[in-house]
């Protein structure tokens, strides 16, 4: 025993792995005593036990080792401890081990549980509690071990033979779980469960007394339950209607039920009610459940293995669960008066359907009422199912991400009749868009059919049928852009020819084949100029979004789909609008262009078809332009029939610009083209350039795919940048007076309204008193100041008044200049209102287009790391930078962004580098940097700075940066009002030691000129910077020098502080005292001669004024280190010492003829020897 006592208490561990192997190492301890056990003969009934017995009479010690005697009894007392998990540990050891034993009867074991469960009168209730979880865990075990149906006669049984199990022993069981469920409500459900249990290993076992033991349950459980029907009994009436056949059920299930089977559709109705739970006046609902609890009962577990079996698919009623669903399900739990926890428990019945049903029956799933009902608590987050609701949301993902083959059919309910086109944005969530993200392609196929089909024009109402085709384009435009949902070509490729189709082409003829028919696009469906124009903003929106944005990127690799190599999806969509030109017989292009339009596209078509054969270097600048001109040929397309006139200057400029690029040098594309542009003047702008300018054109419009076609295009043709391009683009960023923007707005109006002067003039009176009436806000509220303004001057009856004598009566000279004053008042405040309006607007616009700007900017720098125009963006960037307002915050930031993440680290060096642009640069940012107004904008030209110090000395020009530090070092000490800061230069004695090292007699000369104390100290903590990473960088002899020179200069600083002559605080003293100490160190690093540098008299006479001044005296911090520094001082000057005394007497051993070398050896191998 001493063996196994050490195990039981493991078995309450709240780690399941420790009880598990207590339990293991138990059960065979006690399986190997019981091998090694002798059968007691006889057992008098007197006879004295164990103290640990039970009972006298319980007859274990017969046939089992005494150790197994006191191990069942112990883990039968230990069901009810209610420490941490004992009743579950117990439980497990107590089953294992009746499940090896022969030696033990089921009357015995529940003898002795039910003995040991009793509730005694003095108990609390949570001792009460304990001791009926006891009794229901030590019933289960005798279940679960097998010892209730158990076969095996006894062992070595004393008497004759006797069986391990009987029906008296099942039927006390079952009696005893009865009367459990009955004595406390939230005991009912688990007492019946074991009870359920008990049937089932009856049922699959081979007992003799099986019929008798399933007939004594019938009868007892429907004597107890005969006029209440319970989830319980409908639970226990599901597993023996299949055990035992001949019964007659009818009578048995009436009149509650009509049809003897109790899962037939005649009985789904009363079966609801009773799953319902709901107490009430019919005879079915009186029920003593308790309760309500968030957990579904386990007779779902049953219903669902009887419809729907897992381990037998053959014998699924698909058909008859859709009907038990609906009745049950939908109409019961979900029904109208059902309550929030009904709803609940419904919620958890699809959830646990979902994952049971075929994917071709998944739609029976999503019924009227539980649609609604979900539809309702997603929408809010306060009501009370909201969060089952989502849970059903993720539940629903999780199975798509599973089956992605059924996420069609999910979003056909989801979208369908019982549910909502709107469904993600009634329930406020992203329910479908997920689903699509978790489809494979097939089901994206798929769903677009099915939008498809449901254009078939049979809806009469014409405002309902064009909602739903605007519907469907909202939902291929969803799936364009959604990235989470996988891209493939063919779908991608089938919702751009809808979009060209309904955008641009109007359909004559039905066509059974080919592109008209798979789109399903017919003369019978009328679509509406507005539909159509919004099929063209969808078209180029969709192009925008798969042409690939490098900006937002990692890296110059852009996605398959957008990448130069491979053809563009608007030269995709450019081939069918060709293939649909030239199918006359079945559309028509909405747009009819004039011949001189003709012309111009004609042109472009050439030269498009010149730059696909363009190959070597400049390939991917052809195909840049390229891209550009379908994307330009494109959008006048759509823009003619915007009733937007296109600007035919773009296309015609990109035509000759691309002439000039590409085919001037080529004899036979020049005679192809000669009729498409001139030779190039000398004075005339590089077609580079000229491509740029279009580009910065489409970036000031409002057009995303303009945008997208700008930055794409720039990315291709980024290689062939030049100086004047790079200062092209530079000078979109300069900042400029919103005065002047609104000057230009309103010169391009006058002109405007000039050209329509003559137009203007042929407008009758009665037109323009309609103009007047229909003015705009603004003019009326001018009209009723001034209105305000008579009244206010007395002039308020003469406003109506037509007759001239009532004005000279009611108006006299002074009231008439009160007048002037007041209209002249209200006339300058609308003036200044009005312009003050278009200032704040014309300067948002300039924000917005400067930030667009820098995207190619941005993208310059990815793509040319290496190229010598990126000098040229440093100074245009830092002004962004530093002079922005408040209301261009993220101009600024992103300017920030590229001269600190780009420009600041960049790995490889420029080529061809101007190195007086180089030098006018660094010139202007230490400029800059001294009168900087704020530490970003200074850390900002800081890195700048180091970037332009890189190129510089990479081309051998460290002078240059040399004078400019020696420069910027003075205007720091010496002027107050400079905005460097000690940061500005460590950054660059940091990054480049080797010149930080020529800085120091620069740094230390300057240092008695500063201004303050505090700037003397912060040029000694450069020097200490200097002095830890440079001294390698100079000369043995130059940097004992510069030493010396310190020495001198810091004593003397101290010995001032000292006289008071200068306000120094212990700390910054203590930091000078480090200073010394690290001068110290590396005199002994490079001082090969051991020359006295340093004068540790002087350092000890500091010391005593130290100690005798009334400021540091009392600073023992301070006087511990300069003993320090003394001591350090004397050590040095000790070797020193020692290394020449050593020295002269090398020498007196050279002079008498001996080696100094020799007699060292000499010296050693005398020790040896006497070893």
């Amino acid at each position: 025993m001493a063996t196994t006592l050490s195990l039981f208490w493991n078995l309450s561990s709240a780690s399941k792995k420790e009880r598990i192997s207590a339990t293991v190492k138990l059960v065979n301890s006690l399986e190997k005593f019981q091998g090694q056990h002798t059968p007691k003969p006889e057992v008098s009934p007197g006879s004295e036990d164990d103290e640990e017995n039970i009972g006298p009479t319980d007859g274990l010690d017969v046939l089992n080792a005494h150790d197994v005697v006191y191990s069942i009894r112990r883990l039968i007392r230990g069901l009810a401890s209610p420490r941490e998990s004992s009743r579950l540990g117990f439980s497990v050891a107590l089953t294992e081990l009746l499940s090896r034993l022969d030696t033990v009867t089921s009357a015995q074991i529940i003898s002795m549980i039910v003995d040991g469960s009793k509730i005694q009168g003095s108990m609390t209730g949570q001792e009460e509690r304990d001791v009926l979880f006891a009794r229901l865990f030590g019933l289960a075990t005798v279940i679960h071990s097998g010892l209730l149906v158990r076969q095996t006669p006894l062992l070595t049984s004393p008497s004759s033979a006797t069986n391990s199990s009987s029906l008296e022993s099942y039927k006390e069981l079952v009696n005893h779980l009865l009367v459990l469920a009955e004595k406390k409500s939230w005991l009912r459900e688990c007492a019946w469960w074991t009870i359920g249990q008990a049937i089932d290993a009856v049922i699959k076992s081979s007992v003799s007394w099986k019929e008798e033991a399933l007939a004594s349950t019938l009868e007892v459980v429907y004597e107890r339950e005969k006029d209440v029907w319970t989830p319980e009994t409908v639970a226990i009436t599901l597993k023996l209607q299949p055990a035992m056949p001949k019964h007659d059920w009818k009578s048995t299930l009436a009149p509650t039920f009509k049809d003897s089977a109790i899962l037939a559709p005649a009985n789904f109705s009363s079966l609801g009610r009773i799953l319902k739970e709901t107490p009430g006046d019919d005879e079915w609902q009186q029920s003593n459940t308790g309760t309500w609890k968030a957990q579904l009962h386990y007779v779902w577990n049953i219903i669902f293995d009887n419809f729907l079996p897992e381990s037998e698919p053959g014998r699924r009623r698909n058909a008859s669960f859709q009907e038990f669903f609906r009745v049950v399900v939908d109409e019961t739990l979900f029904g109208a008066s059902s309550s929030p926890e009904r709803k609940f428990w419904g919620f958890l019945v699809f959830k646990k359907a979902l994952h049971r049903v075929d994917g071709t029956d998944l739609p029976m799933l999503f019924t009227k009422n539980f649609m609604r009902s979900w539809i309702n608590h997603l929408s809010h987050k306060d009501r009370h199912l909201h969060k089952i609701s989502l849970d059903v949301v993720k539940d629903i993902q999780n199975f798509v991400q599973q089956n992605p083959e059924l996420g069609y059919t999910l979003i056909l309910q989801l979208t369908g009749i019982h549910g909502s086109q709107q469904f993600d944005k009634l329930t406020r969530t992203k329910t479908v868009e997920s689903i699509l993200s978790r489809m494979d392609s097939d089901g994206i196929m798929n769903y677009i059919q099915s939008l498809l089909e449901q254009m078939d024009g049979s809806n009469n109402d014409a405002v309902a049928e064009e909602a739903k085709k605007i519907w469907i384009a909202d939902q291929f435009t969803a799936l364009v852009r959604n990235g989470a949902i996988p891209k493939r070509e063919d779908w991608i490729q089938f919702i751009l020819n809808w979009f060209t189709v309904q955008g641009l082409y109007l359909v004559k003829k039905k066509s059974t084949k080919g592109l008209l028919a798979a789109l399903r696009v017919t003369p019978s469906s009328p679509v509406s100029d507005d539909f159509r124009r919004i099929c063209r903003g969808k078209l180029l929106g969709c192009l925008a979004d798969l042409t690939p944005s490098t900006v937002s990127q990692k890296g110059d690799k852009a996605p398959k789909e957008g990448s130069v190599d491979d053809e563009s999806w608007i030269s995709k969509v450019f081939t069918v609008v060709d293939h649909l030109d030239k199918d006359s017989k079945h559309v028509t292009s909405l747009s009819e262009p004039s011949q001189e339009e003709q012309l111009l596209l004609q042109q472009a078509h050439e030269i498009i078809d010149h730059l696909r054969q363009v190959d070597g270097e400049m390939r991917e600048a052809a195909r840049g332009v390229e891209l550009l001109l379908l994307a330009s040929v494109l959008h006048r397309r759509c823009a003619s029939l915007d009733d937007d006139e296109p600007d035919a200057g773009i296309l015609e400029t990109c035509i000759a610009a691309a002439a000039t690029m590409f085919f001037t040098d080529n004899k036979s594309k020049n005679r192809r083209t000669s009729h498409i542009v001139s030779q190039p003047d000398s004075d005339s702008p590089k077609p580079i350039d000229m491509l740029v300018d279009v580009l910065i054109g489409f970036l000031d419009k409002s057009t995303s795919y303009l945008r997208a076609i700008a930055n794409k295009t720039f990315l291709c043709i980024a290689s062939a940048a030049t100086e004047t391009t790079i200062d092209l683009i530079v000078a979109q960023l300069e900042r400029r007076n919103p005065s002047d923007l609104v000057a230009d707005e309103e010169d391009e109006t006058e002109s405007t309204i000039s050209a329509d002067d003559d137009e203007d003039a042929e407008c009758s009176d009665e037109d323009n008193e309609t103009d007047f009436d229909d003015g705009n806000k603004a003019a009326l509220e001018l009209r009723m100041k001034i209105e305000d303004a008579l009244k206010a001057n007395g002039a308020e009856a003469a406003i109506g008044d037509t007759d001239e004598e009532s004005e000279e009566e009611l108006v006299d000279d002074e009231q008439m200049m009160a007048i002037d004053e007041h209209l002249a008042e209200v006339f300058r405040s609308r003036s200044g209102e009005s312009k003050q309006s278009k200032n704040v607007n014309a300067q948002r616009e300039a924000t917005h287009f400067k930030n667009r700007v820098l995207d190619l900017v941005d993208i310059f720098t990815r793509k040319m790391p290496q190229s010598r125009h990126n000098l040229r963006l440093v100074l245009p960037l830092i002004e962004l930078t530093t002079k922005s307002g408040n209301d261009e915050r993220q101009l600024s930031d992103k300017a920030r962004g590229i001269l600190n993440n780009r420009l600041a680290k960049l790995k490889d060096p420029l080529q061809e580098v101007d190195q007086e642009y180089a030098e006018t640069i660094l010139d202007e940012l230490h400029v800059r940097a001294r009168k900087a107004h704020s530490s970003d904008a200074l850390a900002t030209l800081s890195h700048c700075n180091l970037f332009i110090c890189r190129v510089l000395t990479n081309i051998g020009c460290e002078k240059s940066v040399l004078r400019l530090y020696r420069e910027s070092i003075a205007d720091f000490m010496t002027r107050k009002a400079s905005s460097l800061n000690i940061t500005f230069f460590k950054d660059f004695i940091t990054r480049y030691p080797a010149l930080g090292w020529r800085l120091r007699d620069d740094i230390l000369d300057t240092s008695p000129k500063a201004i303050n104390a505090y700037r003397k100290c912060q040029a000694f903590q450069l020097l200490n910077t200097i002095l830890t990473l440079s001294t390698s960088a100079g000369d043995s002899q130059d940097v004992l020098s510069f030493i010396l020179k310190l020495h001198t200069s810091v004593l003397h600083f101290i010995d001032s502080a000292c006289d008071d002559q200068v306000s120094l605080s212990a700390a910054q003293i203590k930091d000078l005292f480090k200073l010394v100490m690290l001068g110290v160190r590396q005199t002994s690093k490079v001082d090969s001669n051991k020359q006295n540098v340093w004068d540790s008299g002087a350092w000890r006479t500091l010391h005593g004024r130290l100690a005798a001044s009334k400021r540091f005296g009392s600073s023992t911090a301070l006087l511990k280190l300069c003993s320090q520094v003394e001591s350090a001082l004397q050590a040095q000057h000790g070797k020193q010492h020692n290394s020449i005394a050593a020295k002269r007497k090398a020498e007196e051993v050279e002079a008498e003829g001996v080696p100094s070398d020799a007699k060292r050896k000499k010296k050693k191998s005398v020790p040896t020897s006497q070893s």
